[in-house]
């Protein structure tokens, strides 16, 4: 899969500059957003929105959400350079939440380096990221494949919904994290990664099955596909914050000890809560509502996580939702390079190293 996302992900950054551009300037703002009332201000939108954006891109970013889309349109039978713009529509969304979630959450880093809100200010991070909610849907309005108007009114209203899902999982989320105790279980903490996670994962695959004109069938089973993996790969990414502050992961691109920093009830909090003793749940639970933590707090946290064999236990679901996602698409269609593929997604998104 390593493969698959380098060689793609030239030709996608291509793409994002034309929606995008590097440099701004009248002509472009003309062209995509209409003749200004007055007049435009190009160095002011350059500074505001493609600076920020082009940052965070070149930072790196798997960019597996817009090659995840090209291999499904792929298996679907058709050309992948004809659709290579809407591969665009849930990278860049991608993007917009992760801008919005850095300020929400006041992150300090993001991919190795400063988060875009501690660079430009709040103000233009939050315009940014919100800016990157609608900035995709100009691709079905320019509609560069002719798509009928069947597809593209489809398209609309499935992003629509899935995006408000998006917004349900981050502000159960925000809760959590804001709330001193954990009152919550396994399930509710899933069905928070189906929609903050699984529903941009939902739009990659529906958006693919949409506008190539796949039966509603087909669409479901490549959509649970898709939400289990984006699942499975929100709760690996929960084990290499974890990970990475043992010093036994990449180069992961977050604060030292982030979540537990955060007070996120992540799943593996949820299971060493409950399967800690009285004095080890406890201390966990102090950590976690401390207004500020030291290091030596942090990995205190992260010691009982690992005792109670919380690490474990989170990797063993993931593996599980992993399997069923594979189990979605099994009576699917697909040739045999594609079905290689998706197979070897679900692995990559939960043994990944970074």
């Amino acid at each position: 899969m390593r493969e698959t996302l380098a060689d793609w992900r030239p030709a996608i950054d291509e793409a994002i500059a034309d929606l995008v551009p590097r440099e701004i300037d009248a002509d472009y703002l003309e062209s995509f957003f209409g003749a200004p009332t007055y007049e435009y201000d190009p160095a002011g939108i350059q500074h505001a929105l493609s600076t920020p954006l082009w940052d965070l891109l070149d930072r790196g970013g798997k960019r597996w959400r817009a090659v995840l889309f090209l291999v499904f349109v792929d298996g679907f039978g058709a050309d992948p350079a004809e659709y290579l713009p809407y591969a665009c529509i849930p990278e860049i969304l991608h993007n917009g939440t992760i801008i919005v979630d850095d300020v929400e959450d006041e992150a300090t880093i993001r991919r190795g380096e400063p988060a875009l809100h501690r660079i430009y200010g709040r103000d233009i991070a939050l315009n940014a990221g919100n800016a990157m909610y609608f900035l995709p849907l100009k691709i079905l309005t320019q509609d560069p494949a002719d798509l009928p108007a069947d597809r593209r009114l489809a398209a609309y209203e499935m992003l629509m919904h899935e995006l408000n899902r998006t917004h349900l999982g981050q502000g159960m989320d925000i809760c959590w994290h804001n709330e001193r105790d954990v009152r919550i279980g396994t399930e509710e903490y899933l069905e928070m990664c189906a929609c903050k996670t699984g529903c941009l994962g939902r739009i990659v695959a529906r958006l693919a099955a949409i506008i190539t004109d796949q039966p509603p069938e087909v669409e479901r089973a490549v959509a649970e596909y898709a939400e289990l993996t984006a699942v499975a790969f929100q709760i690996g990414d929960d084990i290499l914050d974890v990970e990475n502050s043992l010093g036994r992961a990449g180069e992961f691109g977050k604060e030292f000890g982030n979540d537990i920093r955060e007070g996120k009830k992540t799943l593996l909090v949820i299971h060493a809560l409950q399967e800690s003793d009285a004095e080890q749940a406890q201390r966990l639970q102090e950590i976690l509502q401390a207004d500020t933590t030291a290091d030596d707090e942090v990995l205190e946290a992260l010691a009982i996580l690992e005792d109670v064999g919380s690490i474990e236990y989170a990797r063993e679901r993931a593996l599980d939702l992993a399997a069923e996602a594979r189990a979605a698409i099994a009576d699917l269609d697909f040739d045999d390079e594609t079905a290689w593929k998706l197979d070897e997604f679900t692995e990559f998104v939960i043994e990944r190293d970074e």
